[in-house]
């Protein structure tokens, strides 16, 4: 029986309290200037989703400041960077729409509350039951609607209204074309241009940032008649954040519920995978609860400042690691560097265009979109096409609760009926016998230069994270990795982007992979994919005798080798 003393209170431990153990100098100094480059690189992003979403600019910097400040500092990762991101700019405008201010800030906090009930149950861990094509299809829907919201500023046209609804605004864009600003559209291109074309003469230096101050002295001193954050919204204020906690009403509760679930959820999605993509890059390991206790504690205070709701941030954390962080600390000056500007810099804001905001944006939405993964997804079945197109329309014509609780539904269904496909009922034959002896291990000699990986069972989405923790340091593997799916019953899209980016991983650190003994619905699903062409249709092995075969000529012709670094 367990004791207050042997409750496991590790599980939601900050990962700043084991970054500090050993922390020195140098890790400051290199987090110092993580933060300081995070924090300008979020600057520009701050403002424009506070403006997409319907609320003020400052309200996207408090949030980043706040939000990303208690991420940090509670959160479960090294190096995440939390704040506002455009994932919630829709379904935060949606809410204004409906609720009105008020009803946002008290949305966020349901959120926050929801998020820390997941956090401290563990609960979390069911997040990862969202299966890819939902995740890509909601993804390509947002980012197509952050780009909508963003061709008014981008070209400077004078609508008489701002349409909520994606085909009502696509048409009042076109009828009013001919108000086209000029000016506006060819600093907008101007910016665009620079987001883009900085980068590639200076890897480090954030063309967003080169952007906005180039935008911005431009109007500042050529005096452009273009619509600016002073124009349309008198400025930024000078100093610190006005404390106001929002009215919370228990008759709003049950009407807000699902759009408390759909942030939380959402939060909870987006923090999660930018913890994951952090651990590829800096091989550590996140603490999914305690991160998402983080983000439940980020999302009841922002409303307070008037923030909008708050996630890790893909963009900024792997901006954060290319800039040298090696803990939370930079996350931390992230936030700070940010209060810095309000506190010094936010006269100079309102001469910032909303022309370069929408540049911004427009590369966010490009960014963020995941396209390069619809071919991937059309190469799939009939069902996973299905799941993603309808969740990718319903997110574009209707709104983002819907999409995802109709998403989740024919998810589940597909689950149902892939594993009763799992199921067979055969007679014992000689020849059964006998066809089952090339597959068995127990007589098989597995030389040095091999590791066997085993895939037991469903390999369906909610699953894969086992395939992750067994892979975290793959160091541990030899030369030539053998997975042997002989026991893999079925397979998904979600389980096949968990192989494809193992073979990806092995690939990168000098190993070669071979697959053996899939069954008929796992072989004919990477049959339809494009994996068997990424790992080479002679790596792709009938049983795990001739991919002992395969890796004995492998090995002799020196296309692996013990030791081998990451190329």
């Amino acid at each position: 029986m367990s004791t207050p003393s042997s409750i496991p209170w590790k599980n939601w431990a900050p990962k700043l309290l084991e970054a500090l153990r050993h922390y020195n100098k140098e890790s400051f100094l290199s987090d110092l200037v993580a933060g300081l480059t995070v924090g300008l690189v979020a600057l520009p992003l701050a403002m424009a989703f506070g403006i997409a979403s319907g609320v003020t600019p400052q309200a996207g910097i408090y949030t980043a400041i706040v939000g990303g400040f208690l991420v940090s500092l509670l959160g479960g990762s090294r190096i995440q960077i939390g704040g506002p991101t455009g994932a919630f700019v829709v379904i935060v405008a949606g809410i204004i729409a409906k609720h009105g201010l008020s009803g946002l800030l008290m949305v966020t906090m349901m959120a926050g509350v929801i998020l820390l009930f997941l956090g401290f149950t563990g609960l979390g861990t069911a997040i990862k039951f969202i299966p890819r094509p939902i995740v890509i299809g909601f993804t390509n829907g947002i980012a197509l609607l952050i780009a909508s919201t963003q061709i008014k500023d981008f070209l400077g046209l004078k609508l008489p209204g701002n349409p909520s609804e994606f085909f009502a605004r696509m048409e009042e864009i076109l009828t009013h074309l001919g108000t086209t600003d000029w000016t506006a559209s060819g600093l907008a291109v101007a910016s665009l241009g620079l987001i883009l074309i900085v980068p590639r003469f200076a890897p480090k230096l954030p063309g967003s940032i080169v952007a906005l101050c180039a935008g911005t002295l431009a109007v500042a001193v050529l005096s452009l008649p273009v619509e600016t954050i002073g124009s349309k919204f008198g400025g930024i204020p000078l100093g610190l954040p006005a404390i106001d906690i929002p009215e919370f009403r228990v008759d709003l509760i049950l009407p807000l519920l699902p759009s408390a679930l759909t942030v939380a959820i959402l939060a909870a999605v987006e923090s999660l995978l930018s913890a994951v993509v952090a651990d590829g890059m800096c091989g550590d390991r996140h603490n999914s609860n305690a991160e998402l206790v983080a983000q439940g504690v980020a999302n009841i205070i922002v409303p307070i400042v008037g923030g909008t709701p708050v996630t890790g941030a893909i963009a900024r954390t792997a901006t954060n690691y290319r800039s040298g962080a090696k803990t939370p600390v930079a996350g931390m000056v992230h936030a700070l560097t940010l209060l810095a500007v309000v506190l010094l810099l936010a006269p100079l804001a309102r001469f910032i265009p909303l022309a370069t905001l929408a540049a911004v944006l427009f590369v966010v939405a490009y960014n963020m979109g995941e396209w390069r993964a619809i071919p991937e997804i059309l190469r799939l079945s009939f069902a996973d096409k299905s799941v993603w197109l309808l969740t990718f329309v319903l997110t574009v014509v209707a709104d983002l609760t819907l999409a995802v609780e109709v998403g989740m539904a024919l998810a589940a269904l597909m689950y149902i009926h892939r594993i009763s496909q799992t199921t067979s009922v055969s007679r014992v034959t000689g020849e059964y016998v006998e066809e089952g002896r090339s597959h068995i291990l127990q007589d098989k000699m597995i030389p040095d230069y091999v590791t066997v990986l085993r895939i037991h069972g469903p390999f369906l989405f909610g699953t894969t994270e086992q395939l992750i923790e067994e892979t975290a340091d793959l160091s541990r593997f030899a030369p030539i990795v053998i997975v042997r799916i002989r026991n893999m019953t079925a397979i998904d899209a979600t389980g096949l982007h968990a192989l494809t980016d193992l073979t990806v991983r092995l690939r990168k650190s000098g190993r070669t992979t071979l697959i053996c003994g899939a069954r008929r619905q796992p072989e004919e699903f990477l049959k339809q994919s494009e994996f068997v062409e990424r790992i080479g249709e002679e790596n792709i092995l009938p049983h795990v005798e001739a991919a002992l075969e395969r890796a004995k000529e492998v090995h002799a012709a020196g296309g692996a080798w013990p030791g081998a670094v990451p190329r």
